[in-house]
């Protein structure tokens, strides 16, 4: 059985929860100029780090100098893009490689708009019209048999394998705000496009598969995805290895 996250009618809403940090953080900006190694410090070199993922495609929300989430994302799909080891940390290799790229990296397809998902490099590429807008680190089924209980579904057990099927699909059923137990875990407005498998963000996106069978991929990307109506329904989803 592949269940991915959990069927579109057992899907509940979330009641949000603000939590209000009490611990004051202190954060060092290195001021430097120019692309450099920056590790994942903020600063001057950061944001022109940030100016060039987005030239190449590599979404980011903000080029404002700060190390943030969508900025490691970010480094973490250009390094996978470009096979170095995607640790999400700018390093001499990946500052190298941004400093000399100027070729915008494209998906597979070249005339419509559709969602590729690459299951070999675990990347997910935004096509409008043929033109490649984003390339996104994701994470998808990670191939394990599982047993867990159903978040739907009290007492219920579902047993299953966190496998993403390759081929093309639609999306078909979408869930516009905000979180939804699914029944194998929480999801964030999700865009389904086979069954229970969705694109749907997620605040645990490692470099690696960790998911049970959806598309995962920041909580920020897929309010961009939304914003920009960039997966309407009907859109072409392709997952292949």
């Amino acid at each position: 059985m592949v269940s991915g996250c959990g069927q579109w009618s057992q899907a509940q809403s979330v009641t949000e929860t603000t939590v209000v940090a009490q611990a004051s953080v202190t954060t060092t900006t290195i001021v430097e100029a120019g692309i450099s190694a920056v590790g994942q410090r903020s600063g001057l070199s950061t944001k022109a780090v940030q100016q060039k993922l987005i030239d190449l495609g590599f979404w980011l929300a903000s080029v404002d100098g700060t190390y943030d989430n969508t900025t490691r994302q970010a480094v973490m799909a250009f390094q996978k893009f470009y096979q170095l080891h995607p640790t999400g940390t700018t390093n001499e290799a990946t500052a190298w490689l941004l400093e000399n790229l100027t070729l915008r990296p494209q998906a597979t397809p070249t005339t419509k708009s559709l969602a590729e998902f690459d299951k070999k490099r675990q990347l997910l590429f935004l096509i409008r019209d043929g033109e490649t807008v984003f390339i996104l680190n994701a994470s998808a089924g990670d191939g394990r048999e599982y047993t867990e209980p159903d978040g739907n579904s009290p007492g219920v057990m579902i047993t299953g394998k966190a496998i993403t099927p390759v081929g093309e699909f639609k999306v078909d059923r979408e869930r516009s705000n905000g979180w939804w137990i699914g029944d194998l875990g929480q999801i964030y407005r999700p865009k389904y496009f086979n069954g229970g498998i969705a694109i749907h963000g997620s605040y645990s996106v490692p470099a690696y598969p960790s998911s049970h069978g959806c598309v995962r991929v920041s909580v920020a990307a897929m309010d961009m995805i939304w914003d920009l109506d960039l997966l309407p329904r009907g859109t072409t989803v392709w997952v292949h290895e």
